[in-house]
């Protein structure tokens, strides 16, 4: 199976860094998918600097009703109409910084898939959580709230406590995470829960891709800070191919 390689920019990126950023990811990597998920307002922009590039372009967020006097927000059909194809939902700093529920998440994942959007839905425990041997319980409680009937996407495993620290799980870890998702997708979805991407979050960089993107049941990764570069990014890209 061919792994997803996402780039989530966060509040980063400017108008001006589009042109070079664009010519330099069109050179692409072949045997991977790659996905970018820039703050809304250069969506668009950047989905015209790519031009006729093979590169998905997505956004980080997307409202659960599709209009209405919901101040700063976004739908997901305006994303769709913009030309989106994914969107991310419940990552950790949503969750945390915007006080999101799982069943929120639930309710944006049915407006994004109505609208034509995949959702990426992130899932993931704190440190405390993991101090405290909850990590499994923790993520398990996420996805039942998180997917709704029929759910049809990528899942994202972000343990908070790696997200921009520098650290990640061991290989072990990682591994025991994702066969556990893996197991509660099935549960939760039947077939359609067999074959879901499952991506890998946490402080990817080059220097640890290789080795993350081998990990069984690891299905490809979302990128946070790594993605701002061009090379990186595409670094982090040829690691996940298979050989």
């Amino acid at each position: 199976m061919r792994q997803m390689i996402a780039g989530n920019w966060k509040m980063n990126g400017t108008l001006a860094g589009l042109s070079a950023y664009a010519s330099a990811l069109r050179q692409g990597v072949e045997g991977v998918d790659l996905l970018v998920c820039p703050p809304f307002p250069l969506i668009r922009p950047l989905i015209e600097a790519l031009g006729d590039a093979s590169i998905w372009v997505g956004a980080q967020d997307c409202d659960a009703k599709r209009s209405g006097p919901h101040t700063g927000d976004v739908s997901a059909d305006l994303l769709a109409e913009l030309g989106a194809r994914h969107v991310i939902l419940g990552h950790s700093e949503r969750r945390a910084d915007h006080g999101e529920s799982s069943t929120l998440v639930r309710d944006k994942a049915r407006a994004a898939s109505a609208a034509g959007l995949v959702p990426v839905i992130c899932v993931g425990e704190t440190e405390a959580e993991r101090d405290a041997h909850e990590t499994e319980t923790v993520v398990r409680a996420q996805l039942a709230g998180s997917l709704p009937d029929g759910f049809s996407g990528l899942i994202a495993y972000e343990p908070v406590w790696a997200i921009g620290s520098g650290k990640t799980p061991s290989e072990d870890e990682v591994e025991a995470m994702h066969r556990a998702i893996r197991a509660s997708l099935k549960k939760q979805l039947g077939e359609a829960g067999e074959a879901m991407p499952i991506l890998y979050g946490g402080s990817v960089k080059p220097a640890n891709a290789e080795t993350l993107m081998r990990i069984p049941e690891v299905g490809g990764a979302l990128v946070g800070g790594a993605s701002l570069k061009a090379e990186d990014f595409l670094a982090i890209a040829s690691a996940a191919v298979r050989d």
